[in-house]
């Protein structure tokens, strides 16, 4: 533990947050590196708050080889309450929190367990010596992430020597910078593809953010829409339309990104998809499975919402086939990464045609002769339409409905 193990483990942690290693690669490589300079770490806990629509935070593990553990799990709200919200209550963690303290040590192997429950069981599993520590950040941290909390414990029968304490406590700074930087970037993925779209978010993330840079692709097109919304939020308390968004949007969401599709946007009840693929007549396949999928789940919330007496709905759906430009579009200082052109227009126009022609799915001539032969042989004319703001009318068909394990046979994307 001298200056040039100091400086070796220093070059380790900068170089680790520039390459983004993964918080579990660099919490593992870093206790290697400690104990291979004389500290004897057996148990390390890692905890840092994120920004994610479920997730509170991560907590990374790690002990010596040999012991089996999960090295990472993700924790809830604590505000949700329940068992996980009383135990960081009563941990070191939440003392250092509120205390404003820097480091909490406790000598296991002299009994110094009493103030912290979770100190008896590392205990009883033989750890000796204690350090648990938080590095804040600055005012203006990103969402909850206010800083990094580290506990490091040891099962030498002496604990941890004061030599080793000083040199664990001149690297942890760094540490938790390189784990905050790889963990901006986990952050900065999970906001763009929540918010943009799983593929749109990865070209973003890519450097594809030019204003007015756009591709031009050939997609299905996905537009879906809830049946009597408008009546349910003139009828339902305020405080029921979230819940009833979420519940079929989920639905939605989930069923498009189970059979290969991207969401774009959503708009109230409305849903904006694409499904891409080198073979036209695949991208179709993934829609059609996404269709059923979607059509399952609906009617699984409608029937165990109308069963707590809420308010239950249907989805509709438009399905075409164009070429759209794909990319970057608005101003200055607030773009959108969408599709743009005709036919997406048509397809909102196929889908709200939904109502008036009284079928739950409505697919475009375009989408009917790009399909598999076995697809298209489920497809049955509705009739020739003319569409609000579309030039020419055109042939509408609807969907021949399929048994539950034919579903479960269709095909997945590029298959």
């Amino acid at each position: 533990m001298d200056q040039a193990s100091t400086a070796e483990l220093l070059v380790f942690l900068s170089e680790a947050g520039l390459r983004a290693f993964s918080e579990v690669d660099l919490l593992s490589a870093f206790c290697e590196r400690l104990r291979k300079a004389g500290v004897p770490v057996a148990r390390a806990l890692v905890l840092i708050d994120t920004l994610h629509p479920v997730h509170e935070g991560h907590v990374f593990r790690w002990r010596r080889e040999g012991q089996a553990f999960e090295p990472i799990t993700e924790y809830g709200r604590v505000s949700d309450g329940g068992d996980a919200a009383q135990k960081w209550a009563v941990s070191p963690f939440h003392h250092l929190l509120v205390s404003g303290e820097a480091e909490v040590r406790r000598r296991l192997a002299l009994g110094e367990t009493a103030d912290f429950p979770v100190l008896e069981e590392l205990r009883s599993e033989g750890q000796t010596d204690y350090l648990a520590v938080i590095h804040r950040f600055a005012e203006g941290a990103l969402g909850e992430m206010d800083g990094v909390y580290s506990s490091w414990s040891t099962d030498e029968p002496d604990g941890f020597d004061e030599l080793q304490l000083a040199f664990l406590r001149q690297l942890l700074p760094t540490y938790a910078l390189a784990l905050k930087c790889i963990s901006l970037g986990r952050v900065a993925e999970t906001l763009v593809t929540t918010y943009l779209g799983r593929d749109a978010g990865r070209r973003v993330l890519s450097g594809r953010i030019a204003r007015g840079v756009a591709e031009r692709i050939s997609a299905v097109l996905w537009y879906s829409d809830l049946r009597g919304f408008t009546r349910i939020t003139d009828e339902a308390a305020p405080d029921e339309i979230i819940p009833f968004l979420n519940d079929y949007a989920n639905a939605v969401i989930s069923a498009v990104h189970d059979a290969g599709g991207d969401v774009l946007k959503l708009m109230g009840d409305g849903t904006l998809a694409i499904f891409t693929a080198d073979d036209p007549s695949a991208a179709c396949a993934c829609a059609l499975k996404a269709e059923a999928l979607m059509r399952a789940r609906v009617q699984a919330i409608s029937e165990g919402r109308s069963a707590r007496g809420l308010p239950s709905a249907d989805a509709y759906l438009g399905l075409h086939v164009g070429e759209v430009f794909y990319g970057n579009i608005g101003s200055e200082d607030r773009l959108d990464f969408t599709v743009v052109g005709p036919a997406v227009n048509e397809v909102s126009r196929i889908a709200a045609l939904c109502r008036s022609v009284e079928k739950d799915v409505l697919v475009s001539s375009a989408f009917a002769s790009s399909a598999r032969p076995g697809d298209r042989a489920r497809l049955v004319s509705v009739g020739r339409y003319a569409l609000r703001g579309v030039e020419k009318s055109q042939d509408l068909f609807t969907l021949e409905r399929l048994s539950h394990s034919a579903v479960q046979r269709s095909p997945d994307k590029g298959s």
